[in-house]
């Protein structure tokens, strides 16, 4: 049996997007709730029941969680640019050879945006 589970972690953060045309919004300082779903898929294991412990991706996702919480996102290498899109593959890059399972990362930067990003 094959399944798709999915986490899901949340932070606070701050940002600015330096890219963007002069006088866009997203130019200036702010912050969002940002929500990240981390999925996996795979194959479940015929004696636990399950694919993964949920435990197992909470731990993977903890210093990544504690990297990104309350911080300006702008300052932390390799999100200078820190778009959803950008932010997506950068969980991915830090997570994918300790989370081998990992089928996507979604990031909500609102309620009702989100970016999917399922690997290069």
């Amino acid at each position: 049996m094959n399944v798709r589970l999915v986490k899901q972690f949340r932070f606070e953060a701050a940002h600015r997007l330096p890219h963007v045309p002069a006088g866009h919004k997203c130019q200036r300082l702010h912050g969002h709730s940002f929500k990240i779903e981390l999925t996996v898929a795979g194959s479940v294991d015929a004696k636990t029941g399950w694919l993964i412990d949920y435990d197992v991706i909470d731990d993977i996702w903890q210093p990544l969680g504690q990297e990104l919480d309350h911080n300006y996102l702008n300052e932390i290498p390799g999100l200078e640019n820190p778009t959803s899109e950008h932010l997506a593959k950068w969980i991915w890059d830090r997570l994918k050879a300790k989370l081998p399972e990992l089928a996507q990362v979604t990031v909500f930067e609102t309620c009702d945006a989100r970016c999917e990003y399922c690997g290069d």
